[in-house]
């Protein structure tokens, strides 16, 4: 059940000024709060939400960016049955004609594109380039969808039997709910609304506590040309709050499907909950991820790769490259580049372009990163660059730290198996391909992996059955930054899940093989016989 206690009304005052910077953002996208408080709820018929108040404060600054309301249990209630009843005439409209509604939320989406990802920057804290990047991914996912709502093809297969035929057929899924983490509090709901719209879906999104505004500035942008096409806002409804509305979403029986983007403890709860109930559930969960540098390596590319591997999004991606094995012959000429790159790392604003690495996204990350870095002295690591919790000039209140090298002194630490969302990056010395790859695959999560290599031989062990065991594969690629054509996933703890291209989008219909008889004869298969 939805358990939510009744709080009072935030009574913050809000007399004091926003900063420049952030009321320039939020007035872009018509974000200031009107007596304090955004309504954080939408049904399709209205905003509301007069549950409790969550809050949006930027980690760069510190600074409180809006307080947003979410739902009461029975709001919930009524948000779930609002989305059901939009799903019942929206799966009716032919997949080309919801294609055709998806391309104008992509020209939309696009016309706010360079605000959105500003808005991104300012209430997640990645730099303003990775920010406009994420819009993009939505963006490019959307042209995707509208082809694939022409394309969204099942099955006609060779029955034994004369004059049958048998067709697998695809029918819309019912009422998904994405769940949806801090990290990517854009591009993840775009990967799911995208490929559900299309489906025939409805689809209700719960994001991330922290990142409601991005949240609300998407949904009203969506709602706008559902609006203007005569379609029901229900099939893309929207309720903030916290872990509450997860776990009712995750219990509901109207919720055929929950996508689930976070982390390993968690997602372990929502699969039991969901599939506990018999509902369908894609999970995208922890990443621990490595890069495996060969000594035929073109250093030019494998460097600055892993830089932005471990430094980008300051290491919350969760592709993010965590652990880099190197080959003995090439260990120092790497390190050595590595370490010059890191000191000339830009930190600061992530809305000033030449910035690269901005803050992490709260404190309780930047508890984690020191006590992370500790450890690492505590067990005996090599300390090559960082280790030490940041405060830039002008930003004392932000989430800085510092992006950090070490090398621990042996594989057999219980560090290189669990994932930190910060920017640490443990290295090993190896000798051959093999010890690499069992290091690669050694630990619970199964997300991205990357070598490089010139070596044909080296490519072939790394893609093969004996290679990577991870969802993500690349050769010469680093471990971040995937495109939207080919589906994004990972094995084992990362949770099987597989969301954008590929095959993706047949996660989010229900199938249906259908034989069909139009001779004059009704034959049993396999040859049984059942005559009297």
């Amino acid at each position: 059940m939805y358990r939510l206690a009744r709080s009072l009304r935030s009574s913050r005052s809000f007399s004091r000024a926003l900063s420049t910077r952030a009321s320039n953002v939020l007035s872009a996208l018509g974000l200031e709060s009107q007596g304090g408080v955004l309504p954080g709820v939408y049904t399709g018929r209205g905003w509301g939400g007069t549950g409790n108040v969550v809050a949006s404060k930027c980690p760069t600054t510190g600074e409180h960016l809006a307080d947003v309301t979410t739902a009461t249990p029975a709001e919930f209630h009524s948000v779930i049955e609002r989305s059901r009843e939009a799903f019942h005439s929206f799966r009716m409209l032919p997949a080309p004609r919801r294609g055709e509604i998806l391309r104008q939320i992509r020209e939309a989406l696009a016309a706010k594109r360079d605000s959105l990802g500003a808005l991104v920057s300012l209430e997640m804290g990645k730099i303003l380039s990775e920010g406009i990047g994420e819009v993009q991914e939505f963006i490019d996912i959307c042209d995707y969808a509208v082809g694939l709502s022409r394309m969204m093809n099942g099955q006609v297969i060779a029955s034994e039997r004369p004059g049958h035929t048998i067709l697998e057929v695809p029918n819309p899924l019912g009422l998904v709910a994405v769940i949806s983490a801090f990290n990517f509090p854009v591009a993840v709901y775009g990967w799911n609304l995208a490929l559900s719209f299309v489906a025939g879906n409805a689809t209700l999104w719960k994001p991330a506590p922290s990142t409601p505004l991005c949240s609300i500035a998407v949904t009203r942008i969506v709602a706008e040309v559902l609006e203007k096409n005569g379609v029901d806002g229900g099939v893309a409804a929207l309720i903030t709050g916290g872990h509450e509305v997860g776990e009712a979403l995750c219990e509901s029986e109207h919720v055929t499907m929950v996508s689930f983007t976070g982390s390993e403890h968690i997602g372990a709860k929502v699969g039991r909950k969901v599939q506990g109930r018999f509902g369908k559930v894609l999970l995208e969960l922890g990443g621990n991820n490595a890069s495996i540098v060969m000594p035929d390596a073109d250093l030019s590319l494998a460097v600055p790769s892993v830089f932005f591997g471990a430094v980008g999004t300051a290491g919350q991606r969760c592709t993010s490259t965590r652990r880099l094995y190197l080959h003995r012959e090439i260990a120092p000429r790497f390190l050595d580049a590595l370490k010059k790159a890191y000191a000339q790392i830009p930190t600061g604003d992530p809305l000033v372009s030449s910035t690269l690495l901005g803050p992490l996204h709260n404190q309780n990350a930047v508890k984690a990163y020191h006590k992370a870095a500790m450890h690492l002295h505590e067990v005996g690591a090599e300390i090559l660059v960082g280790g030490k919790v940041k405060h830039p000039s002008g930003f004392d209140q932000g989430n800085f730290v510092e992006a950090t090298i070490a090398i621990p002194p042996s594989q057999d630490l219980d560090l290189w198996k669990r994932e930190l969302f910060a920017p640490i990056l443990n290295v090993a010395i190896f000798d051959e391909l093999d010890q690499a790859i069992e290091w690669n695959n050694s630990v619970p999560q199964g997300l991205s992996s990357s070598i490089w290599t010139k070596d044909i031989r080296n490519i072939g062990k790394f893609i093969g059955p004996s290679g990577s065991d991870c969802g993500i594969v690349n050769v010469n690629v680093g471990n971040s930054g995937a495109e939207i054509g080919a589906a994004f996933g990972g094995n084992k703890r990362t949770g099987w899940g597989r969301e954008s291209g590929g095959d993706s989008w047949k996660q989010y219909v229900r199938w249906s093989a259908c034989t069909i008889n139009s001779s004059n004869e009704a034959p049993l298969a396999q040859g049984v016989n059942f005559s009297l």
